[in-house]
């Protein structure tokens, strides 16, 4: 068993729920086969990286792509993204000494960004990707840190900041990995001069 575990949130693809601000732009098929590139990079980066790889669907688990050969398969449980989030962190950290969580949607993501963001837990207590929209795309630790998920307002411009203060109230040493885009809006995935799906 590594002592790296690599935590994937991913929601299950269902028309008209997945990737609502793009599908305003595109529409809910068109986002959907959107998301779907979105999963596939996410899993040809990850398959890159020496941990192990913990998937948490939003809902169930499917069958689809990621293999089990390759994929601990969970579901998310919590009633917000805090509380998935710091569950999927307490199961990872029964056997891992360093764990990441990584979303779905940056097409910025390299093998070696995870792979620097596992190296700086030797250093550091904190390691955050923070993305353009102000929240993060990546968030490690190695060990666990309940206040930077409780009573935190998600899906604010604040997250990375209010993360990076929470952190170092408590004593932590924090480390930011280089910026980043999400993919939220049509000009995201344009950004990263990928074609719009027909």
């Amino acid at each position: 068993m590594t002592s790296r575990s690599l935590i994937i949130f991913i929601k299950n693809p269902i028309p008209g729920q997945t990737k609502t601000r793009l599908a305003a732009s595109v529409g809910d098929e068109r986002a959907l086969r959107m998301y779907g590139r979105l999963l596939d990079y996410t899993r040809e980066v990850t398959l890159e990286v020496d941990a192990r790889r913990m998937l948490f669907y939003s809902d169930r688990i499917a069958a689809d792509d990621w293999s089990a050969a390759d994929y601990d398969k969970f579901v998310q449980s919590g009633t917000d993204l805090g509380e998935r989030m710091e569950n999927a962190f307490a199961q990872a950290f029964q056997s891992a000494a360093k764990v990441l969580i990584i979303g779905s949607d940056c097409p910025g993501l390299r093998p070696l960004v995870l792979e620097q963001a596992f190296d700086d837990l030797d250093r550091d207590d904190v390691v955050l990707g923070p993305a353009t929209d102000g929240g993060y795309y990546l968030l490690g630790l190695r060990r666990m840190v309940p206040e930077l998920f409780r009573d935190m307002e998600w899906s604010v411009r604040s997250v990375a900041e209010e993360t990076r203060h929470r952190a170092r109230a408590a004593g932590l040493t924090v480390h930011d990995l280089p910026t980043l885009r999400d993919v939220d809006y049509l000009e995201d995935w344009k950004h990263y001069g990928w074609e719009v799906p027909e």
